[in-house]
């Protein structure tokens, strides 16, 4: 067992199988050392979050969107290392799209789901770069979408 796998049990998080993609696009792409993982939806173990934060989402319920995000990232990241995530050298950033109304302005912390699982998983290499953005809108009515760049060996 590696050693992100020991840890990701001692947290309790059992990963799901990767999500497919839902439109014309692949769930990630290897270039070089880098790996371009596509935007993961908040589908958890009981299923999608979905909503908008400011109206029908709690904050509560949008960092545990942001979270279920996150070990979606992590299942695929696990699938492009063949397996094995002590590839992972560096999570070098984070793209975190939030669904919510115009006058909502805790984005950074509902992305802090993804983020500080990032850093809870992988240690001092899972501090990265990120954005957290408003959206309009999400595909599925999703409450959050994140995408991300890591660095593997």
């Amino acid at each position: 067992m590696s050693k992100i796998d020991a840890r990701l049990g001692e947290l309790g998080i059992v990963l799901p199988d990767p999500v497919a993609p839902v439109a014309n696009y692949v769930p990630y792409v290897v270039a070089g050392n880098l790996v371009f993982i596509s935007g993961q939806v908040s589908i958890a173990p009981d299923g999608m979050i979905t909503g908008k934060l400011g109206a029908d989402v709690s904050l509560d319920r949008g960092i545990e969107a942001a979270h279920a995000c996150g070990v979606n990232l992590i299942a695929q990241l696990k699938a492009a290392c063949g397996g094995d995530l002590d590839r992972v050298k560096r999570v070098v950033k984070l793209g975190g799209f939030v669904n919510s109304t115009p006058d909502f302005i805790d984005q950074p912390k509902v992305v802090n789901g993804a983020s500080d699982l990032m850093v809870s998983v992988f240690g001092d290499v899972g501090r990265h770069a990120r954005a957290a953005v408003s959206a309009p809108s999400l595909p599925l009515n999703a409450a959050v979408e994140i995408d991300g760049v890591f660095e593997i060996n």
